[in-house]
């Protein structure tokens, strides 16, 4: 006998009565046994792979989760999908699959789960795009639902030897000090040997990247946001006592079965407000912009970057972690994770904390469970802010009507202003070119254009190209504005998501070179030079989107569904269209 009725559960119509006997032989053909059958099913979906370091501990890890829910008397069912991770995707055309891949987890995920009529779901995800992947199936299933992420890589240390530079030595590495690495050794700062070197030390471990990049803003997403159990999301991938989140992410999601507390209960308005919170309070990485408004957008709930940025702009930025800042995920580990964070967010009233949790339990009460305080090193006191606004601002005006995002996290306030002529280039490869040669002046303006979600296709991250700048010493002497994205770990005063991209006819396809653009952080213009007139005149004159070498495939698929970047850049109707909810079929 089991414990839960699972009359109104999904998986009656693969195991329970006479009708439902060949499915029940397969069943028994994998050695379960009828208790086990007559259990609520859980998918334990996994993004493991060889790709990456990110993904290549959750295998192991979802063993942890799979013990739980039998514990709990489930029947976990573990699967696996896709992910593109960006540090290998990076700089060349695999960059393209990035986001997408996003979309294509989500379609799996959910895909499995219609297909096996599985009850609930716990997801576990290691590297940036797979994240919000997994959080958008489970908020689009709207099942019981706990999300686990697989952990970051631990800091990597540099050889206390000459040839290599004293300020490689003297910090924990992560991969962005080796994209860094290659700009500085392209400027003759860096010796064949002393890159070699660097390069077999800067990941020294299985996890996600190090610093507050794509993959650990959105594990902590994943806390703020309530899809994960507290602190779940900030031990090292290496540490095997990772393994008790596991297990407890198990049983959680049983507790959720039995009460019935579905995604969408989880996943509200108000959740996801606390969710952009986390990230402007820790120097987040700007794709939040672009994932949140995406998991909203499954649940039929309208938060586009303009409300993420509104929450961003009168939030204090208190958590000091790279690339913004020094510390990385395994320091704010140390010193009590997002927990810590969420508390301090609370002091000066800026949490919800009515929000149901993976636990069961409210964002508040779980909070009163938390004994530790800031540490006043990597989590300052909020009354002590590095800055008094978050480190991620929203930018508006002619050249990006619908919106752009810029990390301010680590620019002194002086510095967040920028006036200067344009410098334009029609795709990623024919500015980092330019870069590599220098060819371009101090205080311009780099623009990237056609490198949207449409016009890329796939929105493509800059990193290559930013990375070279500072590793030229540049960063803060010209900026970049683009219609794609940039890298969590993207430094310096770089400008995204500008919208609408090029492909549609955005502004920001009209800009010729020696155009003077302001870019002000403070004040949240994205500007040109031009009167409207002119504007219009240029748009007569436009030639239409540029033409890709993408004509079929997955990415021309894409590329025809894809929407706004400011909308989350989704691919299907969202949770406002939908005719049925699958849990109750």
């Amino acid at each position: 006998m089991t414990k839960f009725d699972k009359s109104r559960l999904p998986s009656r119509h693969v195991t329970e009565g006479p009708e439902r006997a060949p499915h029940r032989s397969y069943y028994y053909a994998m050695g379960i046994s009828e208790r086990e059958i007559h259990q609520p099913f859980v998918g334990v979906a996994t993004c493991w792979n060889e790709a990456a370091p990110c993904n290549i501990a959750l295998s192991r890890q979802a063993q942890a989760v799979k013990g739980g829910v039998k514990e709990a008397h489930g029947t976990p069912r573990e699967f696996t999908t896709i992910t593109v991770t960006d540090g290998i995707a990076m700089g060349h055309e695999g960059m393209r699959s990035s986001l997408a891949s996003r979309e294509a987890i989500a379609d799996t995920v959910e895909l499995t789960m219609r297909g096996h009529g599985y009850d609930a779901l716990v997801g576990l995800a290691g590297c940036d795009k797979s994240l919000p992947g997994m959080m958008m199936a489970m908020v689009r299933l709207n099942v019981p639902s706990v999300f686990i992420y697989g952990g970051s890589i631990l800091p990597g240390k540099a050889p206390q030897v000459d040839e290599i530079p004293e300020d490689f030595r003297t910090r924990d590495l992560t991969v962005q000090d080796m994209f860094e690495a290659v700009g500085r050794h392209q400027n003759n700062e860096l010796s064949d040997k002393a890159l070699d070197m660097l390069e077999r030390v800067a990941c020294p471990s299985s996890g996600a990247c190090g610093g507050q990049f794509t993959a650990n803003t959105m594990a902590c997403v994943s806390e703020a946001i309530g899809l994960a159990l507290m602190n779940s999301s900030g031990m090292p991938a290496p540490y095997e006592s990772r393994d008790q989140y596991g297990e407890a992410s198990g049983q959680a999601v049983m507790n959720l079965i039995e009460r019935n507390i579905r995604a969408r209960d989880v996943v509200t308005r108000q959740s996801l407000e606390n969710a952009a919170r986390v990230v402007a309070c820790t120097g987040g990485s700007t794709n939040a912009g672009l994932h949140l408004p995406a998991i909203a957008h499954e649940a039929g709930i309208d938060f586009f970057l303009e409300d993420v940025c509104e929450i961003f702009r009168d939030t204090p930025y208190f958590v000091d972690l790279k690339p913004g800042g020094q510390f990385v995920a395994k320091d704010l580990f140390d010193a009590g994770g997002i927990p810590v964070v969420m508390k301090e967010l609370r002091k000066a009233g800026l949490i919800h904390e009515d929000c149901v949790t993976a636990s069961g339990r409210s964002i508040g009460e779980e909070l009163e469970l938390i004994a530790r305080e800031a540490d006043g090193r990597v989590i300052h006191a909020i009354s002590d802010p590095i800055t008094k606004t978050g480190g991620v601002v929203g930018l508006k005006g002619n050249l990006a009507p619908t919106g752009a995002i810029v990390k301010v996290a680590g620019i002194p306030a002086q510095h967040q202003r920028f006036v200067g002529p344009a410098r334009v280039f029609e795709s990623e490869e024919d500015a980092f070119e330019a870069v590599k040669a220098r060819q371009y002046e101090e205080g311009e303006v780099i623009v990237i254009r056609n490198e949207g979600p449409a016009g890329g296709p796939g929105m493509r991250e800059m990193l290559a190209t930013t990375a070279a700048l500072s590793g030229q010493g540049m960063g803060k002497k010209v900026a970049l504005i683009t219609d794609g994205r940039f890298s969590g770990a993207t430094r310096g005063f770089c400008v995204g998501h500008v919208g609408p991209e090029a492909a549609h006819g955005g502004p920001i396809a009209l800009i010729e070179t020696g155009d003077v653009i302001t870019i002000d952080a403070t004040t949240g213009e994205l500007s040109v030079d031009l009167d409207d007139q002119e504007l219009a005149a240029r748009k007569q004159d436009w030639a239409g989107p540029r033409e890709t070498i993408y004509a079929s495939g997955a990415l021309w698929k894409y590329a025809q569904l894809v929407g706004e970047t400011y909308k989350g850049a989704v691919t299907h109707p969202g949770g406002k269209a939908e005719k049925h909810v699958y849990m109750d079929l």
